[in-house]
């Protein structure tokens, strides 16, 4: 049976380009967001590529339809081998202007999605003793910046999730790792928004999705007497 790969928060940039990857090579990709309209063009260019995708529309917030969802794709589709957990929630805002509204919904986004993810996947992986669960973390996961509280608390609690699930589940067979993205990455939100920013990708100054991307395979590929835990990906121009 073909395994899967689920990638919550299947963008348009790194999560779809994630999924693309476990897709070339042999997994099946289950890419996930809130709108089933937004997963048609990634899955399109999957199958055009060669590869496999089944899309599957969901809140990653709410712990009913991310349990359901995992169960559906063990069930339907083959066993979960990796699971992504990309969401991103960058939000930024004065402390002082920040509501708790908007702070609790960025924590769910980050924290509580993440940890849905992470739970779930490792319920139906530890059975089998195997598979791989990354997640996705920021400069916001290492250090707070000004305007960005509720992000870097939402960040800092997702790599601290997933040193634990490491710590806890590493001994099982499990290879959780967290991916810190340091940098401007090449999309359409940094190329309008950001126009001077997105001029260093001449130079190779902003990252590539696809090669973030390939990072993700090359951690799920690792053999176990060598994993990493943390990496961090930067462009080479990248202050740290």
């Amino acid at each position: 049976m073909t395994g899967a790969a689920i990638v919550i928060g299947a963008g348009d940039a790194t999560g779809g380009a994630i999924a693309r990857v476990f897709a070339k090579s042999g997994l099946v990709a289950v890419p996930v967001r809130r709108s089933a309209d937004g997963l048609v063009p990634l899955v399109d260019r999957i199958q055009a590529e060669g590869g496999r995708a089944v899309a599957m529309p969901c809140d990653a917030r709410d712990e009913d339809a991310m349990t359901a969802l995992f169960a559906k794709v063990e069930a339907d589709i083959g066993p979960i081998e990796v699971a992504v957990f990309n969401i991103g929630a960058n939000v930024p805002s004065p402390l002082l202007d920040e509501t708790a509204r908007k702070y609790r919904k960025i924590w769910e986004l980050t924290a509580l999605a993440g940890f849905l993810t992470g739970r779930e996947a490792a319920r139906h992986m530890l059975p089998r003793g195997r598979g791989t669960i990354l997640f996705t973390g920021a400069t916001a996961s290492m250090r707070g910046g000004a305007g960005f509280a509720a992000f870097a608390g939402g960040k800092h609690a997702l790599r601290a999730l997933a040193q634990s699930m490491a710590r806890e589940f590493g001994p099982q067979g499990l290879h959780v790792a967290h991916v810190v993205v340091d940098g401007a990455i090449d999309t359409a939100f940094i190329r309008d928004n950001f126009p001077d920013r997105y001029a260093a990708k001449a130079e190779d100054g902003i990252l590539d999705p696809d090669h973030i991307a390939a990072s993700y395979a090359m951690l799920h590929a690792q053999p176990r007497d060598a994993w990493t835990h943390e990496l961090d990906l930067r462009p080479w121009t990248e202050k740290f």
